[in-house]
């Protein structure tokens, strides 16, 4: 049988920027593609491109070669490629901690155990709502998944409060907030969570505050 491969954008080391894993060192495995079209997009290089065909087996030993033993898959849309399910349970039983960013548009039921869920739910103002999957919102682990909301503004961050409220999200998933530069002020949407009285957890890209010259994870 011919081993199955998957489109790569890009591996490579650097901090993790976002989730409550925001600092650690943390390998990264970009994968090629993705079908959404995000007003705020900024890999869409790794949207477009086609990618490097790499086996799994290949890919787990380019993220072992980096060192971290925390490892995100995202790309572009992960789960866009039915062979990322086979992948991150070859990098779970390889012994790394697994994070798999998704926009959600592609279902997470049957995801290995091991691997934690950061569900990128898309606001209205990404355009790409109408792609959101409620039952990948029932699918949240308590204490392992992450539910993440992009804000382009004060529309967007009332419209993920109440879909919080409305799906008791704060039990579910850690919540995180992120403004879209030159949109919203980070003390803009520090206020707001504030005044929501909801247990959201700003973040700010850590990695484009340390390497602003580039935006890029590195």
């Amino acid at each position: 049988m011919t081993e199955p491969t998957l489109r790569v954008f890009r591996i490579f080391a650097s901090l993790q920027g976002e989730s409550t894993h925001a600092g650690l060192p943390c390998a990264f495995v970009r994968l090629a593609g993705c079908p959404l079209c995000c007003s705020y997009c900024d890999t869409v290089e790794a949207r477009d491109a086609q990618g490097e065909a790499l086996t799994i087996p290949a890919i787990v030993e380019r993220v072992r070669a980096l060192g971290p033993r925390l490892v995100e898959v995202t790309g572009g849309e992960p789960l866009a490629q039915p062979a990322t399910r086979a992948l991150l349970i070859a990098l779970a039983d390889a012994g790394f901690d697994v994070l798999l960013e998704t926009s959600g548009a592609f279902t997470t039921a049957g995801l290995d155990s091991r691997v934690r869920v950061v569900l990128d739910v898309k606001t209205p103002g990404s355009g790409m709502d109408a792609h959101n999957r409620p039952d990948n919102l029932a699918a949240l682990v308590p204490g392992r998944d992450e539910v993440k909301f992009v804000i382009t503004d004060r529309a967007d961050f009332d419209w993920t409060a109440d879909l919080v409220r409305r799906h008791d999200l704060a039990a579910r998933g850690a919540l995180l907030a992120s403004p879209v530069a030159g949109a919203v002020e980070p003390a803009e949407l520090a206020a707001w969570i504030l005044a929501s009285g909801q247990p959201f957890r700003l973040q700010l890209q850590l990695h484009k505050l340390v390497w602003p010259d580039t935006g890029d994870e590195r």
